[in-house]
């Protein structure tokens, strides 16, 4: 695009449109229809795919029908070209009930263009040493610069052969060509035109990225600061729920440079994608907070909102693992457009999780690009992950809990720790109003239909606005209904100004989508383009056809066959043929930084224990087993005391106070981080503090499993006669002794669960494990065999919990004493202070210990770009 002119040759209108009002730039075009890539789209059958454009021409407004079927009405006049102005009504499809579209001045007092600068306006102004400050773009764009290449088609067959997407026309273009015909040169450039900004560094390809064309707000800079936040009282207010209240500020220093500082906001203030306390803004830097972006162009501070409205592009994206002996993505590349929805198919094997993981950035690529709306991912993730949206295949909330109590725990997660609980509230009434949820809001997750809960999990995930929204197997397991109705909610998502990508085995409903990817085995693009072509293209009538020949016919180039298509040229090569060559960005980092957190350690330790006891007491049947368990046991004990504890029931009685501690401890926790697996991957991805969630599982699980060991000890031992010798224990009463000991070993076998969850990778086998660990426990505690002075056994006893609580309950009784033997006859069993205290000293260092094992286990489940 050539250089613009110093001033709009037009003023800016407000065009409101089903209930939405825009602010209309003279330097843009504004195509209206049903093609889902349209500025405004209209969902009125009535009204035609390429429907009109809006464009300023002349010094004036002016709407242009492009051949709709229905027409364009203004006046109740049918129109092809027609000037417009403030107060015009525009109707669609119809001349008195289609769609309406009303222009308005716009009401604030300063638009985003400010008025040119002295001396008096004249054109063309003079270069100057500055830029202009209405050259608000950040980018000097190319006159050939083509707006849209890769812009999703439309669903519906074209009648005219493809052509490339037309330039976007400047302020003063020609009307008369239409948008769809490309023009050898839209307008003339002013022959002295000022010098425009440089390039933000923080953007890799900004001719591509529509953020940084589109400024959201211009301002002097400031003499001396702005802030920058949530709250109304700042300079600069920020409509985001990321954006804490009083978030970051630009200050101006003495020698007239310019500096950034983070005002201890939750979510981080970023300069070119980095995360920085303070730091020098020049020029050709970019301030990332929340959604918005700031930049230092010709004098003033200019806002510019990711609105949602992005492009990605993926250039040669290879994946290899053992030492690159075996490919998993090979080359593979295509751009994806603004509001478009993507699916990815093909068969088992073929990278689709592999392909999802780079592109979320959670496992990069080993070589290749993927430009978020012109910005390199991987350099930039840790500010563009905020924007980020993924829905795994697995529920990612609580099912136990009901629609609305799980959507505002996540909210109070992931938004910063000033928002007020009515923010939060407001936020999710809006989400689930958007999916549909109103009537389910008070229903538990878990009663839902399987449609209903991948609504709910990407609920969750709207809760932060992403503009890209990642879905992995979504309609996994629903019938054909459901999987329709998910595909559709799919792509009103995408309709409401997202881009939307489904990686799916499912091909009832491909036809909702915008683009296809179908992914040969070895990672490579058997086709990319519209799916109502796909299996013309390979030459089969029915999906089950082509996806048995990938299976046998492997001897076929599915991918050269592709890139010497048609396909390949029209739908991928000249879509990027202007994007610069891959790997120009460098390597990804070699680590990402730690996601910010959006609570502190403490908050999110609250939030963290509400959720997780709210979730286990409405779980009816962990709770009848929580309260039954140790009764049962304890009743156990009881009858095997014969009443009292003499030489041959003092064994029995110890033994199953051990056996019941252990199951009673590691029953409890051995399910529950394999089960919340999912769960815990994607909110560590957005800030989850591991430590913060593994300890709300100690906490909770610690509670319920020591009042779980008391009573256990007092149903069995309780008005029992124990014949300890003086009646005493070692420090306290024998029975206090003994409630601690099992209270510790429950413990400890909680913890021992909690490693065996992190450990395993599937629910399934944790109950067998449970059964083990318990017969372990059983044959090393000490009460059946001898293992003290047995090589090897006596070492593995002391990793067994029940070895060092059966000795301290040993001491506290003087069991040499009460039922002397050869096992009994053990210094750790010694009725003395220094042996029973050392007894449950190990227990505390098993705690510590396997505590420490589970945290370094738990890193192994988060996004590989954390471990990195």
């Amino acid at each position: 695009m050539g250089e613009r002119p110093v001033a709009p040759a037009a003023p800016e209108l407000v065009l409101e449109i089903g209930g939405d009002a825009t602010l209309m730039n003279p330097s843009r075009v504004y195509r209206i229809g049903r093609d889902p890539t349209s500025d405004f789209v209209l969902a009125d059958a009535r009204t035609s795919w390429h429907h009109a454009v809006l464009r300023a021409a002349g010094g004036q407004w002016t709407v242009e029908d492009e051949g709709s079927t229905n027409g364009t009405f203004t006046d109740d006049r049918r129109v092809h070209l027609s000037a417009v102005g403030p107060g015009t009504v525009i109707r669609f499809g119809h001349p008195s009930d289609g769609p309406v579209a009303v222009l308005s001045a716009p009401a604030r007092a300063q638009a985003p263009a400010p008025p040119p600068p002295p001396p008096a306006p004249s054109p063309p102004p003079a270069p100057t040493p500055e830029p202009a400050p209405a050259s608000y773009d950040p980018v000097p764009e190319p006159a050939s610069y083509e707006p849209a290449p890769y812009e999703p088609a439309p669903r519906e067959p074209a009648p005219a052969p493809y052509e490339p997407p037309p330039r976007e026309p400047d302020a003063v273009a020609d009307p008369a060509p239409l948008p769809y015909e490309p023009a050898p040169a839209p307008y003339e450039p002013a022959p002295a035109p000022p010098p425009v900004a440089p390039r933000p560094s923080s953007v890799s390809y900004p001719a591509r990225t529509g953020t940084f064309r589109q400024p959201t707000s211009v301002r002097p800079l400031p003499a001396r600061s702005v802030r920058i936040g949530r709250a109304p009282d700042n300079d600069l207010v920020v409509d985001d729920l990321t954006v804490s209240r009083r978030h970051a500020e630009l200050r101006a220093a003495p020698d007239g440079t310019y500096w950034i500082h983070d005002l201890g906001s939750h979510n981080g203030t970023f300069l070119n994608g980095s995360p920085v306390d303070h730091a020098r803004v020049t020029a050709e830097d970019i301030v990332g907070i929340g959604h918005c972006a700031f930049c230092l162009i010709g004098g003033n501070l200019v806002e510019f909102t990711d609105t949602g409205e992005v492009s990605l592009d993926v250039q040669e994206l290879d994946v290899t693992v053992d030492h690159g002996r075996k490919t998993l993505l090979d080359g593979v590349s295509f751009p994806v457009g603004q509001k478009c929805l993507l699916a990815v198919v093909g068969p088992s094997g073929a990278g689709k999780s592999t392909l999802l993981g780079a592109l979320t950035g959670q496992r990069p690529a080993d070589r290749g690009t993927v430009l978020y709306d012109g910005r390199d991912l991987y350099r930039d993730y840790a500010e563009l992950r905020q924007r980020i949206g993924l829905v795994p295949q697995d529920d990612i909330l609580h099912l136990q809990l009901t629609v609305r109590r799980a959507l505002s725990y996540a909210a109070e997660l992931r938004f910063p720790e000033d928002t007020a609980a009515a923010e939060r509230r407001a936020r999710v009434d809006e989400v689930i109003g958007e999916l549909g949820l109103v009537e389910r809001a008070g229903q538990p997750i878990h009663s839902l239909s399987g449609g209903q809960r991948k609504r709910v999990s990407v609920a969750l995930e709207l809760l932060t606005k992403p503009s890209l929204l990642f879905l992995d197997e979504p309609t996994s397991g629903l019938d054909p209904g459901m999987d329709r109705s998910v595909m559709h909610m799919l792509r009103g998502l995408a309709d409401d100004g997202r881009t939307v990508i489904v990686v799916t085995h499912s091909v009832l409903s491909l036809d909702v989508c915008d683009r296809l990817l179908v992914l040969a085995p070895g990672g490579r693009v058997a086709y990319y383009g519209p799916p109502d072509e796909t299996l013309g293209f390979f030459g089969f009538d029915q999906w089950p056809e082509a996806f048995e020949a990938f299976e046998n016919d492997k001897a076929r180039d599915w991918a050269g066959q592709y890139r010497a298509s048609r396909f390949h040229r029209q739908y991928i090569a000249e879509a990027m043929v202007r994007q610069p060559a891959p790997g120009a960005f460098g390597a990804p980092p070699a680590a990402a930084p730690p996601p910010p957190k959006p609570q502190s350690w403490w908050s999110q330790l609250r939030t963290l224990v509400r959720r997780y006891t709210a979730a286990l007491a409405a779980d009816r049947t962990f709770l009848v087993i929580m309260i039954a368990l140790p009764f049962v046991m304890g009743a156990m004990a009881r009858a095997l005391s014969e009443g009292s504890l003499g030489p041959e029931s003092t064994l029995n009685v110890l033994l199953i106070l051990c056996v019941g501690g252990v199951l009673t401890g590691a029953a409890n926790a051995v399910r529950e981080l394999v089960k919340e697996r999912t769960i815990y991957r994607r909110e560590r991805a957005v800030g989850l503090s591991r430590s913060a969630y593994l300890m709300s599982k100690v906490v909770v699980l610690g509670v319920i499993t020591i009042v779980q060991a008391v009573v256990l000890t007092l149903v069995a031992l309780i008005g029992v006669p124990l014949n300890v010798p003086d009646g005493q224990g070692v420090l306290m009463p024998a029975l206090v002794e003994l409630t601690l000991a099992v209270a510790l070993l429950a413990f400890t076998a909680m913890m021992l669960g909690l490693f065996v969850s992190a450990l395993v990778r599937k629910e399934e086998v944790t109950m067998p494990l449970l059964v083990l660990l318990a017969i372990v426990q059983v044959v090393f505690c000490g009460a059946l065999l001898n293992v003290r002075g047995t090589p090897v056994l006596e070492q593995l006893a002391w990793l067994v919990p029940s070895r060092w609580a059966f000795a301290a309950m040993g001491a506290t009784i003087d069991i040499g004493a009460v039922a002397p033997s050869e096992k009994t006859a053990d210094p750790l069993m010694d009725h003395t202070v220094g042996a029973w205290l050392f007894d449950m000293g190990m227990l505390v260092v098993l705690c510590v210990v396997l505590g420490f094992v589970v945290a370094r286990l738990l890193r192994r489940h988060e996004p590989v770009v954390m471990r990195r």
